[in-house]
């Protein structure tokens, strides 16, 4: 009995991790951390406010909306899109979205360090999406890297020592890690491809935009 509720409550847990740290999330607490926590906290309220909901807008809100209207459309049922072969359609639309994205961040001059989240986040797509016509590989796992990439990048254009948020960063990614394998959504070693593939482009798309 006391084993059958902790497996209970182990899987709770992950449904909420798996729910809470989102992929499509990280973009946004990107954002709030820079304006939160570097000098561009100085810059008017309004104008980060702005930033914010069309970040938002474009990498949450849109994207979820128009996979929602086509999964109706389709009538195919949530769980389906956890389906390899179901899970393109969805990655050319966060893609699409995330890549006109880009373009309004860039038409607003934004500092390249504030557009490499985007673009960071752009490449983790992409990079899944082609993998994926061949293989599943977590995409839970490839945001939670690619925060840690990014802290990584940050941490070499603004000076400051990482440790404490990386060692945040790094059990938050084990846990989101975890918990996908835990659901059964994935294996060891897609969460670990995944992971990797994320610090990588995570990095690449901060300090090469």
């Amino acid at each position: 009995m006391l084993h059958s509720r902790a497996a209970v409550s182990q899987l709770r847990l992950a449904r909420w991790l798996s729910s809470v740290f989102r992929p499509e999330f990280f973009p946004v607490v990107g954002f709030v951390a820079l304006f939160a926590f570097t000098y561009l906290s100085l810059l008017p309220w309004q104008f980060k406010v702005f930033v914010l909901s069309l970040v938002a807008l474009g990498t949450i809100v849109l994207p979820r909306l128009t996979v929602r209207f086509w999964r109706r459309a389709n009538r195919m049922e949530r769980h389906l899109l956890r389906l390899r072969q179901n899970r393109f359609f969805p990655y050319l639309v966060y893609i699409l979205y995330y890549a006109f994205t880009l373009h309004l961040l860039t038409r607003l001059h934004l500092p390249h360090y504030m557009r490499g989240i985007i673009v960071g986040s752009l490449l983790i797509q992409a990079t899944c999406a082609f993998i994926n016509l061949w293989w599943k590989i977590s995409l839970h796992a490839a945001g939670a890297g690619g925060v840690v990439g990014a802290l990584m990048a940050y941490s070499l254009i603004f000076g400051f020592n990482p440790l404490w948020w990386l060692s945040l960063c790094i059990l938050i990614a084990g846990l989101v890690g975890t918990s996908r394998m835990l659901l059964r959504q994935h294996s060891l070693m897609q969460v670990v491809a995944g992971s990797v593939a994320g610090a990588v482009l995570g990095f690449a798309g901060i300090m090469l935009s």
